[in-house]
């Protein structure tokens, strides 16, 4: 999974880095850090997941959803296939979202190293969310169902509910949407329409991800929290100093140029 995000990259890094003049500023080491970073943390996930301990069906027969805390416990009498159609639904529309920028001038003719930037989201984001399911471990609502398929629960991925991989995914692509969009159009009227989508429909997906017996209260809050933060974090990181500060001026005519500050 991660070497087909990361080639994807290096390939628009090679084509825009050095033409890289829009909002977003594009340099190799702050690149090539973020990409290993998060091609890094991907391959010890995928380490400890293959090293995950599949259910037995002894151990599977001691569970109890008592044991659950009381916040979480609800998510064990969740079971519908309905809700999780869903939720893949919202996981994947959302990571289609940045071609929408393709109809906007600007973001359009940055669109390149829009690309880049969100290929760097998803790679740390997808990183960290693996790493942490890999690393905690933590059962799945639907492994105390006991009209679940015994062969669901005793996959590695019924030991991957923390933290919630839809809703971590989701929030890193809207936040990054409603980022992006903001830093591109500061003064539009359209702004609230776009970051209240960008926190809802997480929030819906992360639902959804509870109804479905997959997850856990906590697991979606957690991934929540974790996609809105990265998605907001690395476009910001990128951010053109100048352009980005309404006090510098930088312009240019047929023979001169002029750069102005106001203090």
């Amino acid at each position: 999974m991660f070497f087909r995000i990361v080639i994807p990259i290096f390939f628009l890094l090679n084509n825009h880095f050095a033409t890289a003049q829009g909002h977003y500023e594009l340099n190799w080491k702050r690149e090539t850090v973020l990409i290993v970073s998060g091609g890094t943390i991907g391959g010890l996930a995928q380490y400890f997941s293959k090293k995950t301990p599949l259910f037995t069906p002894d151990e599977l027969m001691t569970l109890n959803p008592n044991d659950v805390n009381p916040f979480d416990r609800l998510a064990t009498h969740y079971s519908s296939e309905n809700a999780h159609r869903m939720s893949n639904y919202f996981w994947y529309g959302s990571q289609a979202l940045p071609i929408l920028f393709l109809a906007g001038k600007d973001t359009r003719k940055d669109f390149g190293e829009i690309g880049l930037i969100y290929g760097e989201t998803v790679l740390i984001n997808a990183g960290m969310t693996f790493l942490a399911k890999s690393t905690f471990r933590r059962p799945r609502p639907y492994v105390f169902d006991p009209d679940a398929d015994l062969s669901l629960k005793q996959k590695r991925n019924a030991r991957a509910s923390f933290v919630s991989g839809h809703t971590s995914m989701t929030a890193a692509s809207t936040f990054f949407m409603a980022k992006v969009f903001s830093d591109y159009y500061p003064d539009s009227k359209w702004k609230p329409v776009v970051w209240t989508a960008a926190a809802t429909i997480p929030a819906i997906t992360g639902y959804l991800r509870v109804r479905a017996g997959r997850h856990y209260p906590t697991d979606v809050i957690a991934g929540y929290a974790l996609g809105a933060t990265i998605g907001y974090i690395v476009p910001h990181l990128h951010r053109n100093k100048i352009i980005s500060n309404p006090n510098i001026q930088l312009g240019m005519g047929m023979n001169s140029a002029y750069f102005q500050m106001a203090f």
